[in-house]
């Protein structure tokens, strides 16, 4: 797909977003529909969680650590884990992203180890790993994927999703949602069948306002991709739960929209400030004006916050000057802040409204959002 201003994903044209057309023609492989089934995909993954008997972990009482494996996307679970969970957790979650399994882990430890191809390399070796260590283990990933008899040989239950190892597309629920499953069973967090309904309901809710028939103008999906184009985005999260989510959104804008992007945890990202006051900062005053336009030319920063429900003092003070030192140097903002009780339907406002972004942004620049053949060539 290319036209008059350039080769397709160099220039961002916002009429791309209400051609019903081109959503239809430039989304071969229905990666907007793929989003708008999240809900549905919470209540599918309960349900297999569930039948998959992840709570047979609890049998051997609370364990040491639980160790989630998995890269990408899937490591971003281990996040939301560990945010749902939240502070008050008694004993270590801790997301390896590599392919070494840390040498402290062993037979008094809990392994989930979670892949969305079924045989990528950084889950499928600690996993086994995991299992020679002696380790409790439980996978999630597609049926009849190679990591599948690696869990089951080992005792664990396994989570399958979708028929086929290798399938493309998916959501962030799937992976994430047998794992909060499992934790509920060891007593970590209160998440019945309730709190994910609630979370479903939430995501159906964003699906309805976020729809491809629903116009720019009144679009949240739409609207935060159009202010994303254009721009680098410093993605921060008030929270875990909204770091996690932070990361999320990275990592789909990464994916999707093949978009860079940046993400923190204020405060801790607050080293990141120093950037205000850069070359990629606030404009010149001779700068062309039309760059500032989505698809011009001279990219900036743009500070895009995903606020919590629940943020601390402190946050609330670093959260206020990162404004206010944004404002004062001519960095845009966006705000996105979570809705509902209950961290699982928190954690779905922020991340349904970034999968929606996410790929309207590519469409937005002309891309397919289920093109993966870069990934797939840096993998082989």
């Amino acid at each position: 797909m290319t036209d008059a201003g350039g080769a397709p994903g160099t220039v961002f044209d916002p009429d791309r977003l209400d051609d019903q057309a081109h959503l239809v023609g430039g989304d071969p492989s229905g990666v907007l529909r793929t989003v708008a089934s999240s809900a549905a995909r919470v209540r599918t993954a309960y349900r297999a969680s569930v039948e998959a008997e992840v709570g047979s972990l609890a049998r051997f009482g609370r364990p040491r650590a639980i160790v989630v494996v998995g890269s990408g996307g899937c490591a971003v679970a281990g996040d939301v884990l560990d945010a749902v969970i939240g502070y008050g957790a008694p004993l270590p979650i801790v997301t390896v992203r590599g392919n070494r399994l840390p040498g402290w882990v062993g037979a008094a430890d809990i392994v989930m180890a979670v892949s969305r191809p079924g045989d990528a390399e950084e889950t499928f070796a600690p996993a086994a790993e995991a299992a020679r260590r002696g380790s409790s283990i439980m996978g999630v990933g597609p049926a009849r994927s190679p990591l599948e008899p690696v869990v089951t040989r080992a005792g664990g239950p396994y989570v399958p999703f979708g028929t086929e190892p290798g399938q493309a597309g998916g959501t962030l629920w799937e992976i994430a949602v047998p794992l909060v499953v499992a934790a509920s069973a060891l007593g970590l967090v209160e998440a019945r069948e309730d709190a994910f309904e609630a979370a479903a309901v939430r995501l159906e809710d964003i699906a309805h306002r976020c729809r491809p028939s629903s116009e720019s103008f009144i679009n949240p999906g739409k609207t935060l991709a159009a202010e994303l184009a254009g721009s680098i985005p410093m993605i921060w999260g008030t929270s875990p739960l909204a770091a996690a989510a932070a990361r999320w959104l990275a990592f789909r804008l990464n994916e999707i929209a093949r978009y860079p992007a940046i993400w923190g945890e204020i405060p801790e990202s607050r080293h990141q400030l120093a950037a205000f006051t850069g070359p990629l900062a606030g404009r010149d005053i001779f700068a062309d004006p039309f760059a500032d336009e989505p698809g011009g030319e001279g990219a900036r920063l743009r500070l895009v916050l995903l606020r919590d429900t629940e943020e601390p003092e402190q946050v609330v003070r670093h959260r206020t000057a990162a404004v206010a030192l944004a404002e004062d140097r001519g960095v845009p903002i966006s705000e996105v802040v979570a809705e509902g009780v209950h961290p699982l339907e928190r954690v779905a406002t922020l991340t349904g409204l970034s999968d929606y972004a996410a790929v309207y942004a590519a469409l937005g620049y002309g891309i397919d959002p289920e093109s993966f053949s870069d990934v797939t060539e840096l993998r082989a």
